[in-house]
């Protein structure tokens, strides 16, 4: 069966009052209480998980996705794939859509001994349009921690990843979002021209 695109196409500038009043009726605290979990959980480029989790939602409400179901789950992405051991149920419970919540959160969680394409290709070509939207707005926000991040080859094999797997997922639900990865990637790969690490590559070839 052929795939059915939704992508949206238009980023607004501003919030509009409707979606100020969706946003103000969603309860997050239960959620972001869960992801204070992940304050330890220090990240390569700097910071902590629990930053990057608040990050991702602030991209998605940035491009105006005001789903209750998909911000929750954006707040507390990462506890199952980083905690050891944690407790789903505590996603499940939290509120009326904890069950919602928990899906949309095992849709993007990498299990244990998957392969990161495996992963990726998963979500891709099986992934719900909220799992897409939900990776896309997390690799927008590695990608600008990215910029905070030195090692060249970490950052090549990340802009592969990217350009082979996320961005076919972003043309298929967001072209704005498509749009800014691309933009991200350019500039860490202009780094990586700056810094002459493809001729130190090819020279060590």
């Amino acid at each position: 069966m052929a795939k059915v695109f939704n992508m949206a196409t238009e980023k607004p500038d501003r919030m509009d009052e409707e979606h100020m009043l969706q946003l103000k009726g969603i309860y997050m605290a239960p959620y972001m209480q869960l992801a204070t979990a992940l304050i330890g959980k220090t990240r390569f480029a700097g910071g902590n998980m629990f930053r990057h989790q608040i990050d991702t939602m602030g991209i998605l409400i940035d491009y105006g996705y005001i789903d209750s179901t998909l911000l929750k789950a954006s707040c507390v992405h990462d506890v199952i794939e980083d905690i050891p051991g944690f407790d789903s149920s505590l996603i499940e419970k939290a509120d009326e859509e904890g069950p919602e919540v928990l899906k949309l959160v095992r849709e993007v969680t990498k299990m244990p001994g998957q392969l990161k394409q495996d992963y990726l290709r998963n979500i891709l070509d099986n992934g719900s349009h909220k799992a897409k939207l939900l990776k896309c707005a997390d690799r927008i926000s590695n990608m600008i921690s990215l910029g905070f991040v030195t090692s060249a080859e970490f950052i090549e094999r990340y802009c592969d990843e990217t350009e082979y797997f996320i961005f076919p997922i972003a043309l298929e639900v967001d072209y704005n979002m498509y749009q800014e990865l691309i933009r991200l990637v350019m500039t860490r790969r202009q780094y990586l021209e700056d810094s002459h690490y493809f001729e130190r590559k090819k020279s060590d070839d």
